[in-house]
């Protein structure tokens, strides 16, 4: 008898059974998101979202050493997210390679951002470092980044959506364009 037709029926039993960790997995995970943001998103994508979040508009200025770069910024008054956030924006090639949402944000605002990511991603521990706490989760080169940080007067967030495919590629080409000028 083949391995095969000895292991079959255990095989066909198991995906009977019920997996209580497939109904404890979030759904599509690489592609990380937040309020419709998204790692390595385009930057007709991003201004398309801040339009639609709260009518605003998205700053952009090519970066003066690499006229691949495009920084943007805008501030986001969306009650979606709780409260006005800056967004920031660095895209290499129209491409967003980091895109960070920030300000000061209440308790609430907080709970709802973490409790969001959380649902979403799976729960993290938080780590410390100093004043500053900092949740994240990583998906096939992706990052998603809650960070906080708590004083006498005000509390602070940031969610950081960072593609790392896209600063590779950037990297690996800067890399390829200073070889080729050395030669």
């Amino acid at each position: 008898m083949s391995l095969l037709n000895r292991f079959a029926p255990l095989a066909a039993a198991l995906l009977l059974l019920p997996c209580p960790l497939a109904a404890q997995m979030p759904g599509d995970t690489t592609a990380l998101a937040f309020h419709g943001f998204r790692a390595g998103a385009q930057l007709g994508e991003i201004a398309r979202q801040v339009q639609q979040l709260d009518g605003g508009r998205l700053r952009c200025e090519r970066a003066k050493a690499d006229r691949r770069v495009t920084e943007c910024r805008g501030l986001l008054t969306s009650p979606e997210l709780g409260g006005p956030v800056e967004l920031w924006v660095s895209a290499v090639d129209s491409v967003s390679s980091v895109l960070t949402l920030s300000g000061e944000v209440a308790g609430d605002q907080l709970d709802a951002w973490r409790s969001h990511l959380e649902t979403t991603y799976g729960r993290v521990g938080a780590r410390v470092q100093g004043p500053q706490w900092m949740m994240q989760w990583v998906r096939q080169s992706r990052m998603i980044r809650l960070t906080w940080r708590v004083d006498a007067s005000s509390k602070v967030a940031s969610v950081s959506l960072v593609d790392g495919r896209v600063l590779d590629a950037w990297g690996r080409e800067r890399a390829r364009r200073a070889a080729g000028r050395s030669l």
